[in-house]
Order: C-alpha cells, then structure tokens, then sequence
C-alpha cells in the first residue's frame, strides 16, 4: 500500500508541499469561514430559487403533515407512506417544527439552509485537502454553491434540489464521512452514516461503495485491474439482488417503470450519454494534474472517483439494459454519478482558483457572475409561473397554488379529489403536487405517484386502475365526473378553466387556470 493511501490526508497535505507553511489561517479563521460559508448559503436561494410542494416534495411533504394533522389524507397515504417510512426524515422534519413552534413551511426552509451550509461546509473541508491555496479552496466551495442546481446528466437529479430533499442533509453527512475514511478516522466516520440512511438510504449505499474506492490499496487496484473483467465484477455484485428480482413484474408495475425514461440507459439521448463519459475524461486529466504539481490528494480522489464512476456505469449497463433485468431499473445505479458531479464540481473550481483565477478580482468576476445568472435564469424558465423565492407566510402568485389554498382553507379534512393524471405537467403548475399543498387525498397521479409504485409493486394495481379511469380528462362530462364518484368515492374534482365540463358542475372557486368543483 502507498504512503498516499494509508497516511491521513491532513499530514499528507502540510508534508507534500513546501508551500503549506504560507497556507496557515489567520486566528480568526474559523469566524470568517463561518461568515463565508453563510453567505454562499444565502445567496443559495437567490441564484437557484427556493420552492414548496415540487417535485418529490409531493411524496415528503403530505407525510411530515401527516405526522402533524393525522386526519389528513384518510383515502390516499398507501401511495405515499411506502417510501417515506423507511426514513425518518418525515418525523424529523414535524418533531423539529413541534418542537421550535415554528410553522412547517419556515422549518422546512432552515432545514434547506442548514442543509446546505453543512454540505458546503463538507466542500470546504474536501478542499482543504486538495489543495493549498486558499484561494483555490474558496473557488471549490463557490464553485458547487454556484452550480447546486446542476443536473446530474441524466438522472434526473441536481447536486442540492431547489427545495427542501432527504437527499440534500443526506449528502452533507456523507462528504463528512467520506472525509473522515480519507482521513482513515473510521470509527468516526461510522458515525456519520447512521442518520444519513436513516434520511436517505439510496445516497448512504453510493457513498459507502465510494468509501470503499478510496480505501482500496493503490497496488491492489493495478493488480485487479490487469487480472479481473470489471462486467465480471459487477455480474457478482448484482447476482445479490437478482435472488429476489428475476420474477417479471405486473403489467401494471411494467406501465408505470416505462413511464421512467432516465431509469432505462438506451432511452437516454446523446448529451446525456456525453454527461456519463464527459467527467470520467475530467477526472482522469485531474489526476495527471494532480501528479505533475504534487497534489497528491487531488490525483488519489480524482484516480477513485474515476474508477467508481466506470464501475457505477457497468454495472448501470447490467441493470438496465437486458430485458430480463427490468425489475432492477428502480434502484437506478447512474445516481451514484451524483457524487461523481459533486467531487467534479469541487475539483474543478479549485483548479481554476490555482491556476487561472489567482488573485485576479476581474476574474473571479467574469466566471461566477455570469455562471449565476445562467443558473438564475435556466430556474426561471422551469418555474416560469411560480415565485423565484416561495416564502412562507407569502401569499402564492402562481394560479394552481392559488386554488390549492382555497381547498386547504374550504373543504373537509377527509374531501377526497379527482384530477388530471398528468396535471403536474399542465402549463402555469410548474410541477407543484396537490396532495402535498392542497393537504387533500387525491387519485393517483401518472408522473410522481408511478414512482412510488416502482420501488413498492402491491399498489400498482391501485395505481392502474386510477390513473386509467381519468384516460381522455380533457373530454369528460358530468356523467364522466359522476361515475369517478361511484367507482372510487371521490366528491370533488379540479379541472383547468377551459374545461368542458366546467358549467355543468357546481365550481365555488375559479380563476384563470383552474376551477375548484363539487360533484354532487
């Protein structure tokens, strides 16, 4: 085993350069790193947006509220509680609003700044280590606050969500674990993972196999890699979960796994494909960098990270590709490419913090400030409708949300609603999800609910057969609109503005994008 491998790396880092002594900090150092690391928080939000209800919130969110109104969503918790019981971000998430007294929305966005503080300050720490200059360090940590909202090729995932994600405090515990088995402190760094699975065992599972990357012996690696098929390799690994998997799932567990096209790598387009080999030629540039200026840490995390991405990649290729193995896709191996991005991210600033930012104000200017209104304006395209910023407290400019609230505020607890399968995608909802902000049980929706159903196939039947009794939701009459009732109970129903069927109903609330109707 080299000496780069077993020695830790802050030894490691004061001996590899004479250069380190300039690198001491200031006495004040830990207050101005505090202060720093605030304002990249901060400003965070303002450059990637802050949002309520979105995305996979819709699946989080109705269960943390149920934790604090349990009558809430009597008819629909089977197609959210699967995937958030195994965690205890839900409870977390509720205790610590019971427990400040403060309202859910404004816990929920100190947990997304926390959240993000600790991830960047997990960064810094990384950076520290790589590299000996502060300056370099600075522009890693700047570097990953500017781009939290980049998509991890074609995953579907960003570094940090514009909102708040188990996966977000998840990933910030686990850079301080990953640090502590570079740092060989593994009894500390045990500790660490514990409350990451229990927020997000998915992202806890990637970090842990990275760990093991960076704790093989260097020799051990050149040997294998010489003598062993990595397909072989990784046949080995999946064959553990195929014990359980080899059975075909339903025809309805099928509708909805197809509905996934990042789950599938062959339904990936070209530049999604370029995103997966794209950081692999990075990486392995970084490490020959990181050889020829004797940054020894630089060179050992990049030459990993290479060979955890080929590995994540292959075994990806196993797992999604061949038919047989179609109940594999949920697991969705390419997100542990979301690790691969961030560390590319963080190297990537601190070389261009060392060799081509240096001291120069004009350009540290000239790269971050229009970095950050790219990333500014590419939020604002997705959320068009929406606030850039959705504070609580805040009444809501968008339309959808609008007409959630008056359900919120106008209807019975246990009201149950009917609307379009897809309305997540409607214009004018910028991916808010009912259930979570209306706080009223729904029928399954055909783009975030599906997904519930992949990791948990008891309820695709249930998922089908509702997503399949609203086919054609922009023809339906008021016949239609009452068979909904008869077959599945439910008395209400929201319907776009323009919809037909919109002055045969009972509609108390409307506006410009949608109405509120009772089915009588």
């Amino acid at each position: 085993m080299n000496r780069v491998a077993i020695q830790p790396l802050e030894q490691a880092y004061i001996t590899s350069s004479p250069q380190a002594t300039v690198c001491a900090l200031p006495a004040n150092s830990k207050l101005f790193t505090t202060a720093m690391l605030l304002l990249l928080t901060l400003a965070a939000p303002l450059i990637h947006g802050y949002h309520v209800g979105i995305e996979d919130q819709g699946i989080y969110l109705p269960a943390v509220k149920q934790h604090l109104q349990p009558q809430l969503y009597s008819r629909d918790t089977e197609l959210f509680a699967p995937q958030t019981r195994p965690t205890l971000f839900d409870e977390a998430v509720a205790f610590s609003s019971q427990l400040t007294h403060l309202p859910l929305e404004a816990t929920m966005l100190l947990w997304h700044l926390a959240s993000i503080y600790l991830l960047l300050w997990g960064c810094l720490r990384i950076a520290r280590r790589c590299f000996v200059s502060r300056r370099a360090q600075w522009v890693s940590v700047a570097m990953v606050a500017a781009l939290l909202t980049l998509g991890v090729t074609g995953t579907g995932l960003s570094l940090v969500d514009e909102y708040l994600h188990p996966r977000t405090p998840a990933t910030a515990l686990l850079l301080l674990m990953l640090i502590d088995v570079l740092d060989r402190k593994l009894w500390r760094a045990i500790l660490w993972v514990g409350p990451a699975a229990l927020l997000h065992i998915q992202m806890t599972f990637y970090a842990l196999l990275l760990a093991g990357f960076f704790l093989l012996p260097g020799k051990w690696i050149s040997a294998r890699l010489r003598s062993i098929n990595p397909i072989a390799a990784a046949l080995l690994l999946v064959n553990f979960s195929l014990l359980s998997l080899f059975q075909k799932g339903s025809e309805a567990w099928l509708e909805a796994a197809r509905t996934r096209s990042s789950h599938y790598l062959l339904r990936w387009t070209w530049y999604e494909w370029l995103g997966i080999f794209g950081p692999m030629v990075f990486l392995w540039w970084y490490g020959r960098i990181g050889n020829r200026q004797n940054l020894s840490r630089l060179s050992f995390i990049a030459r990993r990270l290479l060979l955890f991405a080929i590995f994540i990649f292959v075994v990806a290729c196993i797992a999604t590709i061949p038919p047989a193995f179609e109940r594999l896709t949920p697991y969705q191996p390419m997100r542990g490419f979301h690790l691969v991005y961030l560390f590319l991210v963080l190297l990537s600033g601190g070389l261009l913090g060392k060799f081509v930012l240096r001291r120069s104000v004009a350009r540290w200017v000239l790269l971050f400030v229009p970095l950050s209104l790219a990333m500014f304006h590419a939020q604002r395209q997705l959320y068009a409708a929406s606030s850039h910023i959705e504070l609580p407290e805040v009444a809501p400019q968008n339309r959808w949300l609008q007409a959630f609230d008056w359900v919120r505020h106008n209807t019975p607890a246990d009201t149950y609603f009917a609307i379009d399968p897809n309305y997540l995608d409607a214009p004018g909802n910028d991916m808010h999800g009912f259930r979570a902000l209306a706080e009223r049980s729904v029928m399954a929706d055909a783009i975030k609910d599906s997904g519930v159903v992949l990791l948990f196939p008891a309820i695709a039947e249930r998922w089908h057969n509702e997503v399949h009794a609203r086919a054609n939701w922009n023809q339906f009459r008021r016949a239609d609109f009452e068979k909904l009732r008869r077959d599945f109970g439910v008395d209400w129903v929201l319907i776009s503005a323009s919809h037909p069927a919109g002055g045969e109903l009972s509609c108390p609330y409307a506006n410009e994008a949608v109405r509120v109707c009772h089915i009588p």
